[in-house]
């Protein structure tokens, strides 16, 4: 597996992300909404609602992420430590996403905080 395995496998997570949380928006709101411009706003509630946050939270941490390891790559920088931060960060965000979902404060921000942590590795490991 390399870096850039990792952030296209990454990709599907958010990707997947995104279809639980419309599966979930299907069954609060109805198809012909989901199907209209929603020009009228209506929100979502309990597991659908975390999971539309969690992937909010998602996208930014791919914005972070993403950047990280195409430099890296771009630079030739690439190591067995970027590597293990990658790796960190991707097991991190597959844990992130159903313990936001199911609602598990404390060990979401410690899950979080391992994946932040090490996208900023991969920053200081490109200086």
């Amino acid at each position: 597996m390399t870096e850039t395995t990792i952030l296209a496998a990454y990709g599907l997570l958010v990707m997947l992300t995104i279809l639980l949380q419309v599966l979930g928006g299907m069954q609060q709101l109805s198809v012909g909404y989901l199907l209209s411009s929603r020009d009228e706003t209506r929100t979502v509630d309990g597991m659908t609602a975390r999971l539309k946050r969690a992937l909010d939270n998602s996208i930014t941490a791919m914005a972070l992420f993403a950047p990280a390891i195409l430099l890296l790559v771009f630079l030739e920088r690439t190591s067995p430590a970027t590597l293990l931060a990658a790796q960190v960060f991707l097991i991190a965000r597959i844990v992130y996403v159903p313990v936001y979902a199911f609602g598990i404060p404390v060990v979401r921000t410690f899950v979080w905080l391992a994946g932040f942590a090490a996208t900023a590795i991969l920053y200081f490991l490109a200086l």
